[in-house]
């Protein structure tokens, strides 16, 4: 019996008390903006059922953003094949999804910030904002305040601010001139200044200096389909990325940002515009200030009459906060375990939030969940969340494990957005304008000294000019001429010149003998 369906995603099948399948378990595209949560520890199936919602999002014509983490998801982008996994077939065997399941990719797209894994992903300083520069480079709330002067001052001077050389131009221009600019935009002291040029320094260290520049991201390039209407999959490229966590999770939250700036409200379609997956979520919250968090959960409430589905991928549910974890309506949790107090707090919480079945118990299940087995709860009629089941979750059709780096340059040459970012565009911004001004001051000032140098040497050789012009009457008003009478007379004085010279000499090694 065929268990696809045209307006929801085949999750996989539900097990019954006696532990045979039963029920088919769909995420229904109608309720897929109200955002989800994947969990599980190491090892429980994550990154298989993320790829599974990718494919099965793919193909309902709706793109997805992910982030691969391990490397692992870059696979999506070739079909699968059973030769060496036996397992994936017996799996479709056992929910009884054979006669539907075929090997198949999906439509992908990769992306990189450091340009080296696919296509380079580039934002400018004045798209980044003050207050997510300020969480990329841990300032104080002294020092983000000075960030907020640099932005309005550029915003009033017409300076753009494109890329990090800008910005640290910028600031060394405000350092030069902080006791002018202070009545009217606020005290700016040079400590603060240089504490951020300092993070700004480790931020370069790190090669977030290429993620900002020109040509930025459109996130037009991210909700592209493909000719036969299948949804792209943007695959962000994050293993490096993960050595650097604060990066990672600003541009996460930039990227949901700009979605939710730049996209109309649509209510509740029939299926998303974009699903975005945020794995290693915890990455997002941990020391994060109240101030981005309250942004955080506001984009997420908010972000779903844009069209927009979220969903968090991460280890333990409580790397979530209460505030965003309530508005997560579709859940897939994978195995806990509950070896310390944190652990059986995690499970106690997970099994809490799902609508209970009075065939088992949630809590306990969470714990004996073998891999590739989930707890599913997504939102049905009228919006309210399912039962819970306990689930075996259908194979991916894509390649499961990581591509070659031949596999991945070969697509990556023939993507819809080769050429597109790969070079990046240096024009005329803060840093240019600034220079030019420095130097026009520079040879202004240097113009000015030159004349009063004039000006001094004029007054003092002035009497010499009146005596001197005996010389120009002799030799007919022309004393530039070369003529017969001018040699002479310069001969002449070169005689008496030398001669008062020897005198001279004369008369001081005469006085060291003397002496």
């Amino acid at each position: 019996m065929a268990v696809l369906n045209d307006d929801a995603i085949f999750l996989g099948k539900s097990l019954g008390p006696s532990g045979g399948t039963s029920e088919a378990q769909y995420l229904d595209l109608r309720y897929a903006n109200r955002h989800g949560l994947v969990t599980g520890a190491t090892g429980t199936g994550k990154t298989v059922t993320l790829q599974v919602l990718a494919e099965g999002f793919s193909a309902a014509g709706v793109p997805v953003f992910a982030a691969d983490i391990k490397g692992d998801l870059s696979g999506i982008a070739l079909a699968g094949s059973a030769q060496g996994k036996e397992f994936l077939t017996a799996r479709a065997e056992a929910i009884g999804f054979a006669d539907d399941y075929t090997f198949r990719e999906s439509p992908t797209i990769f992306w990189d910030l450091f340009g080296e894994q696919g296509h380079s992903v580039r934002t400018t300083v004045s798209e980044m904002g003050p207050l997510l520069l300020a969480r990329l480079l841990d300032l104080t709330d002294v020092q983000e305040g000075v960030l907020n002067i640099v932005f309005k001052l550029a915003d009033d001077e017409g300076l753009l601010l494109l890329d990090l050389k800008d910005l640290r131009a910028l600031l060394a221009n405000i350092a030069e001139r902080s006791s002018t600019i202070t009545t009217e935009y606020g005290n700016v002291s040079k400590a603060s200044i240089g504490a951020i040029q300092r993070q700004l320094l480790v931020l370069e260290e790190q090669g977030a200096d290429r993620f900002f520049g020109e040509p930025a991201l459109d996130i037009r390039d991210l909700m592209r389909t493909s000719r036969d209407g299948r949804g792209y999959v943007s695959v962000l490229a994050a293993d490096r990325l993960m050595t650097s966590p604060r990066l990672y999770a600003t541009f996460l939250l930039w990227l949901l940002s700009e979605l939710f700036e730049e996209l109309p409200e649509v209510g509740d379609p029939e299926r998303p515009r974009l699903v975005f997956f945020f794995d290693e979520a915890h990455l997002l919250f941990d020391e994060a200030p109240k101030a981005l968090v309250e942004k955080l959960e506001q984009v997420v409430k908010l972000i779903r009459s844009k069209g927009v589905g979220v969903y968090f991928v991460t280890q333990n549910p409580l790397d979530v906060p209460e505030s965003v974890l309530a508005q997560l309506g579709n859940r897939i949790q994978h195995a806990l375990r509950a070896y310390t107090p944190r652990e059986a707090k995690a499970v106690k919480t997970a099994a809490e939030t799902f609508r209970p079945n009075p065939d088992f118990d949630a809590a306990e299940a969470i714990t004996n969940l073998g891999v590739g087995e989930a707890l599913v709860s997504t939102l049905a009629e009228k919006g309210v969340p399912s039962v819970v089941q306990r689930t075996l979750i259908r194979p991916p059709s894509g390649q499961l494990g990581p591509l070659t780096d031949a596999e991945r340059r070969k697509l990556i040459e023939t993507s819809p957005v080769y050429g597109q970012y790969d070079r990046p565009i240096d024009r005329e911004s803060a840093y240019e304008i600034l220079k030019e001004r420095a130097e026009a001051r520079i040879d202004a000032e240097a113009e000015q000294a030159s004349r009063e140098k004039t000006n001094g040497s004029r007054s003092h050789r002035s009497g010499t000019r009146e005596q001197g012009g005996w010389l120009d009457v002799l030799l007919g008003g022309n004393s530039r001429r070369q003529s017969v009478v001018e040699t002479m007379a310069k001969q002449v004085v070169r005689t008496v010149a030398a001669d008062l010279s020897r005198r001279l000499v004369r008369g001081i090694l005469g006085s060291v003998r003397r002496g």
